[in-house]
């Protein structure tokens, strides 16, 4: 029977999925919840999750750490995922969150605002399970409405701090047309990263060890991709760009720190790639 770790904040999304998730048979669920401590009441949305499982009769599991008011939206992400991926180790389960549709459109504009390149488009996390992202808000919306569901509105949803806050009025007047354009551009260039991620498999293998001589003459923009990959996607673009110039200029029996957990050591010929968890 498959375990899966129910992502719920309280919001009107989660609480959808995981009413949709207890009707579909053999898998076991267990609810949890993060309180980035940023608002005054958030104590209140774990209450209210926390009997939202008991209701449902699922185990639940909480965390609480104090962010506090102006906290980024990368960093309660982060904190967000650590939790959850600890969970699911420690319990052999697979994370389900409920971003849907119209979260998609939002990321699409938020890369595209910062100026991103083609990987923006494509973002992923392989390993989470989000089956609403066919589904629109407005969809989720009704349904709640329709099985008499009750949530808790995130006063953080109508704050100009939050740079998704500010994209969301604009994208108000997309049609769903609109939308599924961005969706499906999406679709598209995840397929083109699985095919440049085989290609690099194919031309570098899955290490540790990779030729120094390969990557110092092949073009710039492929030996980005080679380093990505080696170092399992963990490095910003300007750490790819500093860890590519130490592999190519790095003394023999030095050792280079890329961030991350990511470290390189070096020969005269060859370097290896160690992930430091």
């Amino acid at each position: 029977m498959a375990r899966y770790i129910v992502a719920v904040s309280g919001g009107v999304d989660s609480v959808v999925l995981l009413d949709m998730l207890t009707k579909v048979p053999k898998h076991e669920l267990l609810v949890a919840h993060v309180d980035h401590g940023i608002r005054h009441d958030s104590a209140e949305d774990a209450q209210f999750v926390r009997a939202l499982a008991a209701k449902y009769g699922l185990p639940f599991h909480a965390t609480r750490v104090e962010l506090g008011w102006g906290a980024s939206e990368e960093r309660a992400r982060q904190i967000r995922y650590e939790y959850l991926r600890n969970l699911a180790d420690i319990y052999d389960a697979k994370i389900v969150t409920a971003h849907h549709a119209d979260d998609i459109v939002e990321t699409v504009a938020i890369n595209l605002h910062r100026g991103t390149g083609w990987r923006g488009l494509s973002t992923h996390d392989s390993d989470i399970v989000r089956p609403l992202l066919g589904t629109y808000k407005a969809q989720l919306s009704e349904y709640a409405r329709r099985n008499g569901l009750l949530w808790r509105e995130d006063s953080t949803n109508q704050s100009d701090q939050y740079l998704r806050n500010r994209l969301r009025r604009h994208l108000t007047g997309f049609t769903v047309e609109h939308k599924q354009k961005l969706i499906t551009l999406r679709h598209e260039q995840l397929a083109y990263k699985r095919k440049i991620e085989r290609e690099v498999l194919r031309l570098i293998g899955d290490g540790p060890t990779y030729s120094r001589y390969f990557f110092s003459h092949i073009p710039t923009a492929v030996a980005m991709e080679c380093v990505r990959l080696a170092t399992k996607a963990r490095l910003t673009r300007p750490q790819l760009q500093r860890a590519l110039l130490a592999i190519k200029t790095t003394q023999p029996d030095k050792t280079y720190e890329a961030g991350a957990g990511v470290r390189l050591d070096f020969t005269s010929r060859n370097f290896t790639v160690t992930l430091i968890k």
